[in-house]
C-alpha cells in the first residue's frame, strides 16, 4: 500500500510509505501498529528492555541477554492486542506484517523506515529522550510524528535538528485506532507545509480517517470539546438529581451518540484518563471557562476510592453475579455512593421522540421537554454551544473542523454546530441567554448579517459559515465525497422506504430508508424501479446509503410471519419467488450494478451484495447469511450463490468437499464477518471487489466503479448452468457431521432439521453423483426448503422472538 502526494507545496520530495516504525507498544502503540498492518504496511513495533527477568524467566535460567527477556514487554503487549475484542486487525493473518523488537537492539533499524511514530508514555522528558536516540539512526527526510494527546509540539522538538523539526508533526489517533475515525494533525512551529499536506491526504485516503488540522493548543480540538462536554454533563446530572442510568439513556442513541452514553463511556475510557486530561485543561489561564474542567463531586469521590471504571472492576457501573450465577449490572447511586441494580429509564420527553426517526428533527422536541429530561437537554446543549463559540479562532479558525473532530473522535452523529442548526441558531442563542450567559460576539454578528445557519447545501455541496468573510464556503476536501443528504434536489423517485437519487454522470443510486434498511415492500419496489430507470435512461446503478447502523439487516420478517401464521403458503411461496427475482435482477440487468455495503449487511443485504457486478465495501462491513438464526435458510439466492462460488473454487486444488464444508458451516452457524477483509476470506467478497477504508468516500468510489464498468463496455451476463454440486456424497458428509453435533447436544432438534435442509440445497439435492446444475435449479431447491421451514412451529417461535423482543431464540 502506497501513498504519494502529487503536488507538495514546497520542494519536499514525494513520499511513499512502505514501512512504519512504531515506538511504544502499549494500548495505543500496538493498535496503531495493527491498523498500519491492516492497510498493507510493514511495521516494526518496539518497546523498552525489562530491567531484569521475571520469576518465570528466572526459573528457566534466562537472563537479560536472552531475546525472550529483552522483547518480553513488546511481545506481551502484542499478544494482548491479538486477543482484544473487538479485534484490532482486519484479519489474524495480518499479524505477520508486524515485526517485534526493542529500543536497545532494534532502534538502529529505523534507518530504513519511511515513517517513525512515537507512542511512548505521555511525559515530556521520556519523549525527548526517545527523540534523542531516534536522531542517531533516523535518515534525513523521514517522517517523525508523535501520538501525544496534548503535549505542545514546540516543547517536543526543542533541541532537535532542523531536518527533524521540518519533518515532525503531531498525529493524534483515537482509541481504538481501527474503529474511531479521527486523526488530528498538529503541525509544530517548523513543520514543512508539505508534510502537513501529505499527512492530511494519507490519513484520509489510506488510513480511512477523518483528518482534522489542529492548532497546537491544549487538548487540541476533540479532547478540548469532548472532555468539557463530559464533565459538564456529569455536573448538570448531579445538580438535577439524575441517575447514572438516566443520563446514559439521555446521552446515547436518542441524540445520535454511542449507546455507552456518558457514565459508561467514562468507565470504558478510565476515570484516571479523563481526570488527567481535565487536570491539564483546568490550568489554562486564557480559557474563560476553565472552571468547567474542575472535577464534579462524583468524579472526585470515585478517584478517592480508586474506582476508575473497567480497569479496576468498578466505576459508575459494577458487574456482579446474582444467586443463580447470572451476570448483573449494578449502577452507582450518586447520592449514597452505593451500588444498586440498574433500573429502566422513562421520561415523557423521550417517549415523545420515539416516532421521530430523523435525528435532526428530534432535537427541537428534546429541548422543549417539560420534565427533568428537557431541562437537562437545555442546559447541556446551551453550555456546549456557548463553549464552542469561544474556541474560534483559538483552537480552529473554522467551525466545521470542530464538528469534524468531535463527531469522528467521540462517535457523535452530529457535531455541536450541526446540532445547533437542528435546533435553530436563534433558538440556541435564547437557550444560552436563559442561563444568564452569551455566546461569542461573532454569532450575534452572523445573525445581524442575515445568516441563520452554520451550514447550508448549494448545488449538492455542503458549505460552512466562514466567520472572517461572513460568507459560506465549501468544506475543503468534501468534493471527493458523495453524501446523499446533500443531493435532496436530485431525487428522481421515492416512496416511504427508499429514494432513487441521480448521482450525476449517468449513475443512479437506490437508497434504502426503512428501519435498519430492511427489505420490505417499499424497498423492493424501489430496487425494481431503480434498475428499470437505470436500464432506460442511465449508465449504471449503485445500491448504497449513508446509514450509520446498517447497509441492510435483511428481510422484513413481519409480513412473512403473518402469512406463515395464517398458513398462507401460496403467499409465502410468491413472496420468496419475487425476492429471488428481485435479487437476480441485480446480476442480470443490462447496466452495471454496484453494491456498497457497510456496517451490518445481513441476510437479504448479504444476498444483494453477492449478486452485484462489483462490490465496493467499507472496511468495517459485517457481512453474513444469518437466516438460520430465525429457523430458515437463505432463499434470496444466497445458498445458490455460495454453492456457485464453491464450485468456482474447485479448480484451486483443495478437496472439493473441504471447500463446500467451509461454505456450509458459515451459513449453518450464521457466521458474520468481523471486517470486509474477513468477508473476502469467507468468499462473500471476491478478489475483484473493492475495500474502501474511509466511509465518507464509499459512495463516490462505488459511483466511479459503475462508470468504469460502463466505460469498459459492460455486457449483460447470462444465468449459469455450470454450477458443480456434490449430490448424495456431500449430503451424507454433512449429515454425518450434523448428527454428531446433535448427539453431542451442541445443536437442537430444530437446528438439525434446518442444517439437513441446507445440506440438501447446497449439495444440489438427491443426485446420485456430482454434476453441473443451473442457477434456477438451485433457486427452486432454496424456495422449497424455505417454504417447508416456514410451516415449522419452532421457526415461527424464532421469528416471533426476534420481532417482539429483538432477541434470537434457540429452541
Amino acid at each position: 500500500m502506497e501513498a504519494t502526494l502529487e503536488k507538495p507545496r514546497s520542494q519536499t520530495k514525494n513520499r511513499t510509505i512502505r514501512r512504519v516504525a512504531v515506538l511504544g507498544s502499549g494500548i495505543m502503540g500496538s493498535r496503531i501498529a495493527a491498523h498500519f498492518a491492516n492497510i498493507g504496511v510493514d511495521v516494526l513495533l518496539l518497546d523498552i528492555v525489562p530491567k531484569e527477568p521475571n520469576e518465570l524467566e528466572q526459573a528457566k535460567g534466562l537472563t537479560t541477554a536472552s531475546p525472550l527477556v529483552r522483547n518480553r514487554i513488546v511481545t506481551d503487549a502484542f499478544q494482548t492486542m491479538l486477543k482484544a475484542s473487538p479485534a484490532s486487525l482486519y484479519s489474524p493473518k495480518f499479524a505477520d506484517r508486524i515485526k517485534l523488537g526493542n529500543f536497545d537492539d532494534n532502534l538502529k533499524d529505523i534507518s530504513s523506515f519511511d515513517w517513525v511514530i512515537e507512542v511512548v508514555v505521555e511525559r515530556l522528558d521520556v519523549k525527548r529522550s526517545v527523540y534523542e536516540r531516534v536522531e542517531q539512526f533516523r535518515k534525513p527526510g523521514t517522517l517523525i510524528t508523535s501520538n501525544t494527546s496534548g503535549i505542545p509540539m514546540h516543547l517536543l522538538t526543542e533541541g532537535r535538528s532542523d531536518d527533524f523539526r521540518r519533518n515532525f508533526c503531531g498525529t493524534h489517533f483515537f482509541n481504538p485506532p481501527r474503529y474511531l475515525r479521527l486523526l488530528e494533525i498538529i503541525p509544530g512551529p517548523d513543520t514543512d507545509p508539505a508534510v502537513v499536506d501529505f499527512l492530511m491526504n494519507y490519513g484520509d485516503l489510506y488510513l480511512g480517517k477523518t483528518t482534522v488540522l489542529c492548532k497546537d493548543t491544549p487538548g487540541f480540538i476533540a479532547n478540548r470539546l469532548g472532555i468539557q462536554s463530559l464533565i459538564q454533563t456529569i455536573r448538570v446530572a448531579e445538580e438535577l438529581g439524575l441517575t447514572v442510568e438516566e443520563v446514559d439513556k439521555l446521552t446515547g442513541p436518542v441524540v445520535g451518540r454511542p449507546k455507552s452514553g456518558t457514565f459508561r463511556l467514562s468507565d470504558v475510557v478510565g476515570l484516571d484518563t479523563t481526570t488527567n486530561v481535565a487536570g491539564n485543561l483546568v490550568k489554562m489561564q486564557h480559557d474563560e471557562s476553565r472552571a468547567s474542567f474542575e472535577l464534579p463531586a462524583s468524579v472526585q469521590k470515585l478517584m478517592e476510592n480508586k474506582w476508575l471504571g473497567d480497569k479496576t472492576g468498578q466505576g459508575y457501573y459494577k458487574k456482579t453475579k446474582d444467586d443463580k450465577g447470572q451476570t448483573q449490572i449494578l449502577a452507582l447511586d450518586l447520592k449514597t455512593f452505593e451500588y444498586k441494580p440498574s433500573e429502566k429509564v422513562k421520561f415523557a420527553t423521550l417517549e415523545s421522540t420515539k416516532a421521530i426517526d430523523n435525528l435532526k428533527k428530534r432535537f427541537p422536541v428534546l429541548i422543549a421537554g417539560k420534565d427533568k429530561a428537557g431541562e437537562f437537554y437545555r442546559q447541556i446543549f446551551a453550555d456546549g454551544f456557548r463553549y464552542a463559540t469561544y474556541r474560534i479562532p483559538e483552537i480552529s479558525d473554522e467551525l466545521y473542523r470542530i464538528d469534524a473532530a468531535i463527531t469522528a473522535g467521540f462517535g457523535w452523529q452530529l457535531g455541536l454546530f450541526e446540532t445547533w442548526d437542528a435546533i435553530g441558531v436563534k433558538k440556541g442563542v435564547e437557550l444560552i441567554e436563559s442561563l444568564g450567559k452569551k455566546p461569542a460576539q461573532w454569532v450575534y454578528d452572523m445573525l445581524d448579517a442575515g445568516f441563520d445557519a452554520f451550514y447550508k447545501v448549494e448545488n449538492g455541496k455542503r458549505k460552512y459559515y466562514d466567520i472572517p468573510t461572513k460568507s459560506y464556503k465549501v468544506i475543503p476536501g468534501a468534493e471527493a465525497f458523495t453524501i446523499l443528504e446533500n443531493l435532496s434536489n436530485n431525487i428522481v423517485w421515492k416512496n416511504a422506504g427508499a429514494n432513487i437519487v441521480d448521482l450525476g454522470d449517468g449513475i443512479l443510486n437506490v437508497e434504502f430508508r426503512s428501519k435498519m434498511n430492511t427489505f420490505g415492500q417499499e424497498v423492493s419496489e424501489a430496487l425494481n424501479k431503480g434498475i428499470a430507470l437505470a436500464e432506460k435512461d442511465f449508465r449504471g446503478l449503485v445500491v448504497g446509503n449513508d446509514s450509520t447502523e446498517a447497509f441492510s439487516a435483511g428481510a422484513n420478517l413481519a409480513m412473512l410471519f403473518m402469512f406463515a401464521v395464517e398458513q398462507e403458503f401460496d403467499e409465502v411461496n410468491l413472496m420468496i419467488a419475487q425476492f429471488q427475482k428481485l435479487i437476480a435482477r441485480l446480476r442480470y440487468s443490462s447496466v452495471p450494478v454496484i453494491v456498497a455495503p457497510h456496517t451490518l449487511t445481513l441476510g437479504g443485504g448479504c444476498e444483494a451484495t453477492l449478486h452485484a457486478d462489483r462490490v465496493v465495501a467499507h472496511a468495517e462491513s459485517y457481512i453474513g447469511l444469518v437466516e438460520v438464526g430465525v429457523g430458515l435458510i437463505p432463499a434470496g439466492g444466497g445458498t445458490k450463490e455460495m454453492a456457485a462460488r464453491a464450485s468456482d473454487l474447485y479448480q484451486t486444488g483443495d478437496p472439493e468437499l473441504n471447500i463446500l464444508q467451509n461454505v456450509f458451516m458459515n451459513i449453518a452457524t450464521a457466521k458474520v464477518s468481523t471486517s470486509a477483509q474477513e468477508a473476502r476470506e469467507m468468499n462473500y467478497l471476491r478478489s475483484t471487489d473493492q475495500i474502501v477504508l474511509n466511509r465518507s468516500r464509499l459512495l463516490a468510489e462505488a459511483k466511479q466503479a459503475a462508470i468504469e464498468l460502463a466505460d469498459n463496455g459492460y455486457t449483460q451476463p447470462k444465468p449459469r448452468t455450470d454450477i458443480k454440486v456434490q449430490g448424495k456424497t456431500g449430503i451424507a458428509l454433512f449429515r454425518a457431521g450434523v448428527t454428531a453435533m446433535h448427539m453431542g447436544r451442541y445443536i437442537s432438534d430444530h437446528d438439525r432439521k434446518i442444517a439437513d435442509k441446507l445440506a440438501y440445497v447446497i449439495c444440489g439435492g438427491d443426485l446420485s453423483s456430482p454434476q453441473n446444475v443451473s442457477e434456477q435449479y438451485l433457486l427452486d431447491l432454496e424456495r422449497e426448503a424455505f417454504l417447508s421451514l416456514t410451516g415449522e412451529k419452532k421457526t415461527l417461535e424464532r421469528i416471533q422472538s426476534l420481532l417482539t423482543g429483538g432477541k434470537a431464540l434457540r429452541n
